[in-house]
């Protein structure tokens, strides 16, 4: 008979431990023990040691022979684009985000889109009745549904079986933290069975050539629940992500082994369901702020992509001895050092005064562009002098002053050609006096010049 016995598992590393530990040993984390129930095998039921599988046997790399990825086109060109291409058959995609935020909404879309692939949809929180009215939502009711299947389980091996007879070309698990296993005794959801579930579906991808989607949650951190374990099983992870209140998501990619992880996509939340957004930037640039002061347009990248938005600054005085600093879609800490940069290099005494700082949309930006955009937001809005509406800028700052180069520095002229802007203040680099553009392209080496072409 199995012995069952009781251990301490780590939500982070995985780590085991007999007894209870505030903090873990090996990742350093607190309060991360969680307790669980393991099922131990007598020595008499437990596989041989020392045999190999037929055809499971070392090879030399020279004699692998390398095929091309087989990708399958989603019928959507943001998640294309954030695949790196398409869905790559034999892959395990890991889809998270908050509650409420549109995964099983993104998911369910494409595989409506997708008629001609025959889909099994496994769903362990919603009803068949709940996915039909969805998908009546998304699609329409007298739309075809295609060849999508749909079976309402959580034991994984007779997830397995019905797989096995109406062999898929796509398995979308949602969501994987209502998965389980007989071959752990914990709950659904622990972190034995997330990771057991998750080794049987990777087994399962890998030895079928089926492509698995899976549903993940997240934690009150904002990573994904379950142990960390679950991120490094599958090929690749995408984070759903988005402000409530905004009506535009973000998809990115955190992990990817057949394709950048420097990747965006874009979606516009509707009652309908989720629509792409192809051109970002005539979305996130609003119209009313025409001489108003603390706005300035950056052309930012992400990945590949260059889009334009808007940096909103507002500088008053503070009420209080300590001023305060506040930044919504930009680290906090950068603005502070960019402060310091404005303050020691500039001669602009910020040392008195509140920073509130915005990047609209609900977008978070993390390019080094957007340095000069920042700083001169908050000098307009601390000499309470607009910046004209025809100019952009892209520029990192240093911490001597200067100016920095940036990439892709054409594709941001081009994207704020395109858009209608004139000007454009932009790093001294080399090249640029060949580029065929009608705008005014300025380039300068330190902030000081960078303001004397934006105030005179």
């Amino acid at each position: 008979m199995a012995k069952v016995k009781s251990v301490y598992i780590c939500s982070d590393c995985g780590a085991e431990s007999p007894k209870w530990v505030g903090k873990c040993p090996s990742c350093g984390a607190w309060n991360t023990y969680v307790e669980e129930l393991v099922k131990k095998e007598p020595a008499a039921w437990r596989s041989v040691p020392g045999i190999v599988r037929e055809g499971m046997k070392p090879h030399l790399l020279r004699d692998v022979t390398a095929k091309e990825e087989t990708r399958i086109d989603m019928h959507d060109a943001e998640l294309n684009r954030v695949l790196g291409g398409g869905l790559v058959k034999g892959s395990l995609v890991l889809v998270g985000g908050e509650p409420g935020i549109g995964k099983s909404t993104l998911v369910l879309q494409t595989v409506l889109q997708m008629k001609d692939l025959h889909t099994l949809y496994v769903s362990g929180e919603e009803s068949a009745q709940q996915l039909k009215m969805r998908a009546d939502r998304l699609a329409g009711k007298d739309t075809d549904m295609g060849n999508c299947h749909v079976y309402c389980e959580t034991n994984l091996e007779q997830i397995f079986v019905q797989a096995q007879n109406l062999q898929p070309d796509l398995l979308i698990i949602d969501s994987i933290q209502t998965m389980f296993t007989d071959r752990a005794e914990s709950s659904p959801g622990s972190i034995t069975q997330v990771r057991e579930c998750s080794a049987a579906v990777l087994k399962f991808a890998k030895e079928t050539g089926t492509p698995v989607l899976m549903i993940g949650h997240i934690n009150k951190e904002g990573s994904i629940a379950g142990p960390k374990v679950l991120e490094h099983i599958v090929d690749t992870v995408l984070q759903f992500e988005g402000d409530q209140h905004y009506m535009y998501r973000i998809l990115r990619s955190i992990k990817n082994r057949f394709g950048s992880t420097s990747e965006l996509g874009i979606y516009e939340m509707r009652q309908s369901g989720l629509r792409q957004v192809e051109n970002p930037s005539e979305l996130l640039l609003t119209e009313g702020h025409e001489g108003l002061s603390g706005v300035a347009i950056a052309a930012a990248m992400e990945g590949a992509r260059p889009f334009l938005i808007e940096t909103q600054s507002l500088v008053s005085s503070a009420v209080y001895g300590t001023p305060q600093r506040s930044a919504t879609g930009f680290d906090l800490r950068r603005m502070n050092m960019l402060l310091a940069v404005l303050e020691k290099r500039a001669g602009f005494k910020l040392v008195q005064k509140d920073v509130f700082l915005n990047i609209a949309g609900g977008l978070r930006v993390s390019d080094p562009a957007i340095d000069l955009p920042v700083i001169s937001a908050v000098l307009s809005s601390s000499l309470d002098i607009p910046i004209d509406r025809s100019t952009c800028m892209a520029g990192e700052v240093g911490l001597s002053g200067e100016i920095r180069p940036v990439n892709r520095i054409e594709q941001r002229i081009q994207e704020a050609g395109k858009l209608g802007f004139t000007r454009m203040i932009v790093p001294q680099m080399k090249g640029l006096e060949a580029l065929k553009s009608k705008m005014k392209i300025f380039q300068v080496r330190k902030v000081e010049e960078a303001f004397r072409q934006l105030f005179g």
